[in-house]
């Protein structure tokens, strides 16, 4: 059965009515209720098409004000080029609407002196009720309804500067890097506007992944690197007579036979020149079991040395000889080396003595042009030429500490950053000598991430390239790259980029937003640019110390309260990230308001929420 409609209900009882007071027989209520009946079926049927006119109102002033953002969006000035854009967009919205007719002649689109768009429009809305019960009342009340609406916008009245921070970590490979480059740049497009008068709007990009790469502003924000002197002379510290060696024995320990040999037990000696048993040469040994013309064979560390395995010694080549101190130390020459005693040391290129080269020594007696160090564990040679020495403590090329193993390692300086430490760790105080960011040391041979910041730049087409060649490489360090995204919006980084610098603080004139995205759980702290032991890296490669700053989330946290103060916006984007973990609770909590949080499950979710914060960041103002 066809359920009938609730006009139909009504109607059918108010002629039920009208017959019930036809049939009245007294006749004032018949006369008072013939004089009435056009008003009340009036005031009642009509009544559906005023509400009907409300609803489209409604309907019209949401359309209208699109299209006068629109207008306000365009890069247009004059007011015909308003009028297109603003109509093509409200025919557009109405669509939804096919009962309502604009009337394209009482629709306006114009730009007063105060850089407002003012737009207005009316639409008539066909009546659906009085006309049909009551034609000749409904003509009151016309065939159509006209419903009007008004619309102002303020026309961005402010400079927008945007800083994009992008996780381009490991886990962002694939896919999930097309996608984030897809939406980056579908952002770029929302706010760099095409015309830059008489406001302006510009983005930064800062990519990171365990450090960031400041390109070109590499030295000025981290400081200069220590780097070389030269070597001009090596030699193992010997003293007395050498002696020659005339027989040892393929056995634990080595037994050396060297006639009238004169040294004592726990004499460090070092033996060169033997022939057959070569496995002996170039090394120093401990004197153990001493006889006039024998001794036994230790090493350093005090273990008997095992000859079972080495060739058999032969002829009368060998020579033995006493060191001038208790290992065998060598002495390298390098004026102004500038090193000090026991800092360490880190040798290159020496031609002859090439055993000592590609590691880090303990520095010892040191004068302005020599220093000593210990030998290696290996064969060592004569010394012929060239060669390399490098400090290797904080601020040098190579950075020599103890890890995690109990080791000593070596990481060499990478043209990315860390963390800045000191009191200025949590400001935007221009990178002075007194407030360098931190450096960042990986193991030899390795390299930090290639992508490198961009400063502010309305330079659509520049900005896309740059995010085109986005490639992705170790951990998360968001501390790092939320720190750079303050510092790319903030004037007192401006004069590293004056070309590109930041406006002063002034909401009233320039909107500033940083935009954080991430996929993973921030992981990497540094101490001393190293990561600090307990977090992502192999015990092998991690400083076996604690953080300079603290665990990551504290330190973004620090970060995100002290850019709110200065007024910046902060959006928030998770990609993938796991619900109810740190970077969720970290992102949440660093989102100026709880609408600036974005969680994208995937590809599409992350372009909507870019979308929709570009949106955020480009909507102007709706005054009325």
């Amino acid at each position: 059965m066809q359920r009938e409609s609730w006009i139909e209900v009504t109607c059918r009882a108010l002629k039920g009515f009208a017959r019930r007071m036809a049939d009245d027989a007294r006749g004032n209520v018949a006369m008072l209720f013939a004089l009435s009946l056009p008003v009340l079926i009036l005031m009642t049927v009509g009544g559906v098409d005023i509400h009907r006119a409300s609803t489209v109102r409604v309907n019209l002033q949401d359309a209208l004000d699109a299209a006068a953002l629109a207008a306000a969006r365009s890069p247009y000035t004059a007011n015909t080029d308003l009028q297109r854009v603003g109509l093509a967009s409200l025919r557009a919205n109405l669509k939804a609407y096919p009962e309502i007719t604009l009337r394209e002649a009482d629709t306006s689109f114009v730009l007063n002196s105060d850089d407002v768009v003012i737009a207005s429009s009316k639409v008539d809305v066909k009546t659906l009720v009085a006309n049909i019960f009551l034609p000749p009342y409904g003509k009151f009340m016309d065939d159509y309804l006209p419903v009007g609406a008004h619309s102002e916008v303020d026309r961005s009245s402010r400079n927008i500067e945007v800083a994009m921070v992008l996780d381009l970590s490991g886990s962002m490979s694939g896919q999930k890097l097309t996608d984030l480059k897809n939406a980056a740049k579908d952002l770029v497009d929302l706010i760099v506007q095409p015309v830059q008068t008489p406001y302006y709007s510009r983005v930064a990009l800062v990519p990171w992944s365990y450090s960031v790469n400041p390109g070109s502003y590499l030295n000025s924000v981290r400081g200069s690197v220590t780097g070389s002197r030269p070597i001009t002379g090596a030699v193992i510290n010997l003293t007395g007579t050498q002696r020659t060696i005339t027989a040892a024995t393929k056995a634990r320990p080595v037994v050396i036979t060297s006639n009238g040999h004169g040294f004592s037990n726990n004499d460090v000696v070092w033996i060169t020149g033997v022939t057959g048993m070569t496995q002996l040469n170039n090394k120093a040994y401990l004197v153990r079991n001493r006889t006039t013309d024998t001794f036994e064979l230790y090493t350093l560390a005090g273990s008997r040395v095992d000859g079972r395995n080495y060739s058999t010694h032969s002829g009368s080549t060998g020579r033995v000889q006493r060191c001038q101190d208790s290992d065998c130390s060598i002495t390298i020459t390098s004026s102004n080396h500038g090193l000090s005693l026991n800092d360490y040391v880190y040798i290159t290129g020496v031609n002859g003595m090439s055993a000592i080269n590609n590691q880090s020594y303990l520095v010892g007696n040191v004068t302005s042009s020599t220093y000593t160090i210990d030998p290696p564990d290996v064969g060592i040679s004569a010394y012929t030429s060239g060669g390399l020495s490098w400090c290797a403590m904080p601020g040098c090329t190579y950075y020599a500490f103890e890890n995690e193993n109990g080791d000593l390692a070596t990481h060499q300086i990478t043209s990315c950053v860390t963390e800045r430490t000191g009191t200025q760790a949590y400001t935007d105080a221009a990178p002075t000598s007194g407030a360098r960011v931190g450096r960042h040391y990986l193991p030899i041979g390795d390299s930090c991430l290639s992508s490198t910041i961009e400063p502010l730049s309305s330079s659509i087409s520049g900005i896309k390239a740059d995010i085109d060649s986005f490639s992705v490489s170790g951990s998360t360090a968001g501390q790092i790259g939320i720190a750079w995204g303050w510092y790319m919006v903030s004037p007192s980084f401006a004069s590293l980029w004056p070309s590109s610098g930041a406006a002063a603080y002034n909401t009233a004139e320039t909107l500033k937003a940083v935009i954080i995205m991430t996929d993973g759980e921030f992981n990497a702290p540094y101490c001393n640019g190293v990561t600090a032991r307990g977090y992502n890296a192999p015990n092998a490669e991690s400083n076996n110390c604690d953080p300079d700053n603290g665990e990551p989330y504290g330190q973004s946290r620090a970060l995100c309260d002290a850019m709110k103060a200065q007024g910046i916006m902060i959006y928030t984007v998770g990609f993938q990230i796991t619900a109810g973990g740190g970077a969720e609770d970290l992102l949440e909590y660093c989102a100026t308001t709880s609408s600036g949080f974005y969680n994208a499950g995937s590809g599409t979710e992350l372009s909507e929420a870019f979308n929709a914060i570009g949106r955020d960041i480009t909507q102007l103002r709706i005054s009325r």
